[in-house]
């Protein structure tokens, strides 16, 4: 049940090309949003190799060596106080340009759903939820036409690298899921419910609630047997149908023992089953109050043509 659209298939793979591991400018900055008060802080990922994935999953093999291009990662989730600026349309009425000389007034943005997609847990200082793989690169859109930098979604081999932070374990800690709660909220701590970011430790690479709170969107298409034809730099599996499409992590709603920084997780057409909508909505997932985002930027960006088809790819949606 699903319309394919191929262009994202040459689009990505262009995205992860280029990078100078000599830029001076390589390091932890905060990214304040123009016409607001609004921050999220991005930390570097330096370029390296890394074993990708685990004996522990069928899914998971064969466990190869991966290289991946230098980029910065958001040390936080994407919270509600900067995705709800890009669902407020009134909002750009005053600042409607934005540095690239593009209207961002002009953007097209969700509808508001048709229920509360916070779904009673609140929003202060906490993970945004519920958005759909298309929503959450249209949300990086709109931070591209209001500061002119290129932010994306990472790829299922930048998620794992950057959350094993140069680890051989389960964890990048070790090995014992006990020592979890320290790091993460998972079901055993999380009352049922998203927490504000940046509570618990982060890995050492600087990043928080890398495991559990919500789960996070990658770029990639799920498919149990791609590892065993990859590329070994910079894989990417472009997504190119509906279902399934890959997100990691886990949530406030997963269980310690179903976690682990090689854990693919994947995305369900039973997260719009009560979506009354025909089509079905591009933008939100009404039944996953467990899934957010976390944003990447490349060291060195493709080229702005480039960079307008991977936003502009068309949405692949629900008959």
């Amino acid at each position: 049940m699903f319309k394919t659209n191929p262009k994202p298939l040459v689009i990505c793979a262009l995205m992860l090309t280029s990078f100078d591991v000599n830029n001076a400018n390589f390091e932890s900055y905060t990214q304040k949003i123009p016409g607001t008060e609004v921050t999220f802080q991005m930390t570097p990922i330096p370029e390296g190799t890394f074993m990708m994935g685990s004996e522990s999953s069928a899914d998971e093999q064969p466990v190869h060596e991966v290289k991946i291009a230098p980029f910065w990662m958001g040390t936080h989730e994407v919270t509600w106080d900067a995705f709800e600026l890009f669902l407020d349309k009134n909002y750009e009425l005053a600042i409607s340009e934005g540095p690239i000389g593009e209207v961002v007034d002009g953007l097209t943005r969700p509808s508001m759903p048709y229920l509360d997609m916070t779904f009673g847990m609140g929003k202060e200082g906490k993970p945004a939820i519920g958005m759909t793989q298309y929503g959450a690169i249209q949300f990086c859109h709109w931070l591209y036409l209001k500061t002119g930098i290129f932010y994306r979604l990472p790829t299922e081999a930048e998620w794992e690298y950057a959350a094993k932070a140069g680890s051989k374990t389960r964890f990048f800690y070790g090995d014992d899921p006990a020592m979890l709660s320290e790091y993460a909220w998972t079901r055993e701590n999380s009352d049922e419910t998203t927490h504000p970011i940046g509570k618990k430790k982060p890995n050492p690479w600087g990043l928080y609630d890398i495991y559990g709170n919500v789960l996070e969107w990658t770029s990639d298409q799920y498919d149990p047997e791609f590892y065993a034809n990859s590329s070994k730099e910079n894989p990417i599996n472009p997504s190119t149908e509906l279902y399934p499409r890959v997100v990691r992590g886990g949530s406030y709603d997963t269980e310690a023992s179903e976690l682990s920084s090689s854990k693919r997780f994947v995305s369900s057409a039973d997260w719009k089953r009560i979506d009354p909508q025909i089509p079905k909505s591009q933008w939100w997932f009404p039944e996953a109050p467990f899934l957010g985002l976390r944003l990447v930027r490349p060291l060195s960006p493709p080229s702005p043509e480039e960079i307008m088809a991977y936003y502009q790819a068309a949405p692949i949606t629900d008959y």
